[in-house]
């Protein structure tokens, strides 16, 4: 495994040898579908020499080799026999192909399942950061197609691959158990064929990564062109989003018709070398015969044998096709497990009832090699009050909130929740103790009760109308023609943006959070709701306690009680500071280096 130049991710050398060891479950499976395939191609072998005892028997009679075998003299008896050997055979040959599919489709079906999991739950638990600098398209071909791609390897590609290995290997003990001479005619393709397909592997390798790559990209631009439709239409941009999409497809064709035409030459190079094997068989064994040295019946057998040996080759540039797209979609789902997740949860878990005091001490943070966005921090958030966060875009606001949820880690300092370094507390009691509303609001195809409930799915129907009505929500709801049954389409769209807030709202409030987090909650009424919301829960909860908030936001600043400055990304300076309640009011704030925590500011004139 290594570092790939130019990426972030890891290369992984040898993918189907990674893949063997990490599911080391499915390697007693992968054992019995290789017995069922070998036993099934061992029947399948034995009626061609059926064939040629047969004929032995009608030309030699007493003197053939299934008279000497089973000791019956009558050639009607002898065929007789080799008929029901070959009843049993064929009986045997349809019993292990069948358990031989079983095996291989489940174990192609179980280990696709298990990636696809195992791969989503990896991506899903990697900081935001790798997500945002990564587009969703690639991640979900790599979950979908290349996940579909290995599964196609292991049902079809390495079942014929190990078919095919067999045949050589049993017709070549026929071929030698018979004729040497005509054992070196009929093999003598092969090793051109063989070395010809190294020589194509590697060259269809790179071909096929490229493959992988184009389709990638064009996922991508497709879930972000559908994602962002409404933004295409209003501007106008169909035909030149057409045109993009189109040079990704022309991209993604491009690639395969060069794939597909390297592949493709292989096959008439095989077909010339069989062609030449089965006729140097065909004129060398016919001469032995004729010339006392080879059994007719014997001949007949190595005539179906080179057939048997060398037409099976012919799909050998499908398999090679099946195996190189099998092995760069492999590379690429292992690239992504081998992603190292940064944020880690810790192991304790912070005290009930969880009060939501929070505060930074000399927090820096920023994003990846980049500058510091935030430089020394210092702010205390008292457990029960409510807080804003303004300042300039790019100042750092959302940064902030990032860090109290743990999305990401700061470069240095702390970030406290009731006093606990929030990387020492497990998942549940931090982000468990929180209600975010993020500020792009996403809500998940389904049913809106179930989108409310998305952070506690055990909440009873009482609860989730609660959650609505402290949100505001009820009013809209029971206006709809299914009411809390409604159907929401995926991200919302059947909704507005002030409904989709006000449902985001009363998710986070239904998990009764000792910390309400709102990330530029910009829709007024959903605001007024919150903050309504915040003096209600005192009492609707059971808990003698009233909720802290965190919103991240620019002005206006009514409702709010407190509210801090952030500095500006350049000179770390406040953008103003300013009454309490009024957004009219502002005035230039005093320079200082970093954050300053501010008192309530008393009402001015026009505000009393």
């Amino acid at each position: 495994m290594s570092l790939a130049a130019g990426q972030d991710e890891l290369r992984i050398d040898h993918p189907l040898a990674a893949l063997w060891r990490r599911y080391r479950a499915y390697r007693v499976r992968f054992i019995a579908a290789v017995i069922a395939s070998v036993v099934n191609k061992v029947a399948d072998v034995v009626p061609e020499l059926l064939i040629g005892a047969a004929v032995d028997v009608v030309i030699r009679g007493q003197n053939s080799w299934a008279a000497d075998v089973l000791g019956v003299e009558s050639r009607y008896a002898q065929l007789a026999w080799l008929a029901a050997i070959n009843v049993i055979v064929w009986m045997i040959e349809s019993g292990s192909e069948y358990v031989a599919a079983v095996l291989w489709r489940g174990l192609a079906q179980g280990v696709q399942h298990d990636l696809r999991v195992e791969a989503y739950d990896h991506a899903q638990h990697l900081d935001l950061t790798w997500h945002e600098s990564r587009a969703a398209g690639a991640t979900v071909a790599t979950l979908n197609d290349d996940v579909n791609q290995l599964e196609r390897l292991l049902d079809v590609g390495l079942p014929s691959i190990l078919q095919t290995t067999l045949n050589v290997i049993l017709v070549g003990a026929v071929f030698a158990a018979s004729s040497l001479t005509l054992l070196i005619v009929a093999f003598l393709p092969i090793p051109l064929i063989v070395l010809g397909s190294l020589v194509f592997q590697r060259r269809l390798e790179p071909l096929y990564a490229r493959v992988r790559q184009a389709v990638a990209d064009l996922s991508g631009a497709l879930s972000a062109n559908l994602a962002g439709v409404s933004t295409i239409k209003a501007f106008t941009a169909e035909d030149r989003e057409r045109g993009r999409i189109e040079g990704y497809s022309s991209a993604y064709r491009e690639a395969n018709v060069r794939a597909i035409r390297s592949s493709a030459a292989f096959v008439p190079l095989v077909r010339m070398a069989i062609l030449a094997g089965f006729t140097c068989t065909l004129l060398i064994g016919g001469w032995s015969v004729l010339d006392g040295e080879l059994e007719v019946g014997l001949y007949t057998v190595l005539v179906f044998m080179t057939q048997r040996l060398l037409w099976p080759l012919t799909d050998i540039a499908e398999v090679l096709d099946l195996y190189q797209r099998g092995r760069a979609s492999t590379a690429r789902i292992l690239e992504l497990l081998a992603v190292p997740i940064t944020v880690h949860a810790g192991t304790r878990a912070v005290p009930r009832p969880v009060r939501g005091g929070l505060e930074l001490r000399g927090v820096r943070a920023g994003y990846g090699d980049g500058p510091d966005v935030l430089h020394g921090v210092d702010l205390v958030i008292p457990a029960g009050q409510t807080h804003a966060i303004v300042g300039a875009t790019g100042s750092g606001k959302s940064t902030l909130l990032r860090l109290l949820l743990r999305f990401d880690d700061p470069r240095s300092g702390e970030v406290l929740l009731d006093g606990i370094d929030v990387r020492d507390l497990d998942w549940d009691s931090l982000r468990g103790s929180m209600g975010y509303v993020a500020q792009d609001v996403y809500m998940f195809a389904g049913t809106i009760a179930e989108n409310i409930a998305y952070g506690r799915p055990d909440a009873s129907q009482e609860q989730i109308i609660g959650a609505a009505r402290d949100a505001a929500a009820m009013e809209f709801i029971d206006a709809l023609p299914d009411g809390l049954d409604t159907w929401v389409g995926e991200r919302g769209v059947t909704l507005s943006g002030g409904q989709r807030q006000r449902l985001a709202l009363a998710r986070a409030l239904l998990r009764d959070p000792a910390v309400v987090v709102l990330r530029d909650l910009r829709e007024p009424s959903a605001w007024s709701a919150g903050t309504a919301t915040t003096r209600r829960r005192a009492r609707w909860t059971t808990r003698p306690r009233q909720p802290s908030s965190v919103r991240s936001a620019w002005p206006p600043l009514s409702a709010r009680r407190w509210w801090w400055p952030i500095g500006s990304p350049r000179s770390g300076t406040p953008i103003a500071s300013g009454c309490s309640t009024r957004a009219s009011c502002v005035k230039p704030a005093p320079t200082t280096s970093s954050w300053r925590a501010m008192a309530p500011m008393p009402r001015c004139g026009a505000c009393r």
